[in-house]
């Protein structure tokens, strides 16, 4: 996994596409929202944003 993250640096750094990263962080952000709140009670409100 390490390995595929100094790739995904690497070729954002050499193509210049540093806006990758928000959108990258924003999907790394929801998806584990949804992963921790799947059980609770907060889940149906969470898979409406989506």
């Amino acid at each position: 996994m390490l390995a595929f993250i100094k790739e995904l640096w690497a070729f954002m750094r050499v193509r210049k596409k540093f806006w990758l990263l928000p959108i990258l962080f924003m999907m790394t952000l929801f998806g584990g929202l949804i992963i921790l709140l799947k059980g609770s009670a907060a889940a149906p409100f969470i898979y409406t944003i989506f």
